[in-house]
């Protein structure tokens, strides 16, 4: 049956017909130049470990890290973020592993600025489970984190990684009061111009659990990160962290988890018009992978995945895709 109806002079889909006409009215675009891509480290020689828990992700000892380098170069990719895998033997109750100027990250941090200069950006993170016989962020006594004697050990890890070569020091703990202290202690050893990237808005979540096989911490962890990590079911409490990070000197703020917290990302750019990075984590990188090798969602949820960040209000993202993801096939 025809409708011989009148129709409202405006049809939205007119600008939906074409590839080059809904390139015209689209609201965000992606690019490699919104990407991070996070580089797990390793003991030895010679050396590309694939990680089970996440498929298409490696350790990479120092000396193979130049083809990892290299492609993220020639894509564009602005910056790295390096993670270790401490060998066992190396952590302890207090994970000073981790103020070891020899440890992987400041041997990558060398290598990476030795090679390739300011060709690409360096971001390392700043906590301490990657060092720690317990698994958590930082020193735990009688089952509860000491916040102030962690940022003692933390600021001092943070210098070091800055003296390295590293730009962009990453806190991840969740300290109360970390980044004042840390933008404190890199002003005095004149390396004002090392940007803090805060992890303001980091829940406690369950899409850790890839990420926590790959750093070696996840069969180690006692108990929980409740006490210091935030509550899933709060939002506001994300605006007084991201408040207070910003008071206390950092210049770009990480909403992580990504995709189960998008609400937040807007909310936190909207509210301070701040640089938001969010962070595609290990689960989401491991469900989207797995359901595509089994056929049950195609590769193009990665483009769409990517860019729900951008159109949530996120500046750029850390995401396992970064090397992955062709932004050229996807229309």
């Amino acid at each position: 049956m025809i409708i011989t109806g009148k129709y409202p002079n405006l049809r939205l889909r007119r600008s939906r017909k074409y590839s080059w006409s809904r390139r015209l009215v689209q609201e965000n675009s992606l690019s490699y130049n919104d990407l991070v891509l996070p580089i797990f480290l390793v003991e030895g020689k010679n050396k590309k470990i694939p990680i089970k828990t996440m498929p298409g992700v490696f350790r990479y000892t120092i000396d193979k890290l130049g083809q990892i380098v290299d492609k993220a170069i020639k894509k564009k990719i602005p910056m790295v973020a390096l993670f270790p895998y401490t060998n066992p033997k190396k952590k302890n109750e207090i994970g000073s592993e981790a103020l070891n100027e020899n440890n992987l990250v400041c041997k990558a941090t060398r290598y990476i600025k030795k090679k390739y200069k300011n060709e690409i950006g360096i971001m390392c993170d700043v906590a301490l489970d990657p060092y720690t016989l317990h698994g958590h962020d930082g020193i735990l006594k009688d089952d509860d984190i000491l916040n102030d004697e962690t940022i003692n050990i933390l600021s001092q890890q943070a210098l070091i990684q800055a003296k390295m070569g590293c730009d962009v020091i990453a806190p991840s703990d969740m300290m109360d009061g970390r980044i004042g202290i840390i933008r404190n202690i890199l002003d005095k050893n004149n390396l004002k111009d090392v940007q803090i990237l805060s992890y303001a808005v980091k829940y406690s979540s369950s899409f850790y659990g890839p990420f926590r096989d790959a750093v070696g911490s996840k069969n180690l962890l006692k108990g929980n990160k409740k006490t210091y990590q935030m509550d899933y079911s709060n939002n506001d409490e994300a605006l007084r962290e991201v408040a207070l990070d910003i008071k206390e000197g950092a210049d770009i703020v990480m909403v992580k988890p990504g995709m189960p917290y998008l609400d937040i990302i807007r909310k936190v750019k909207d509210n301070f018009k701040i640089p938001v990075m969010a962070y595609q984590v290990s689960g989401e990188y491991s469900l989207i992978m797995n359901g595509i090798k089994k056929k049950i969602i195609d590769k193009k949820t990665i483009f769409e995945s990517l860019m729900c960040f951008k159109r949530a209000g996120a500046n750029s993202i850390v995401t396992y895709f970064a090397d992955k993801v062709d932004l050229n096939s996807f229309d």
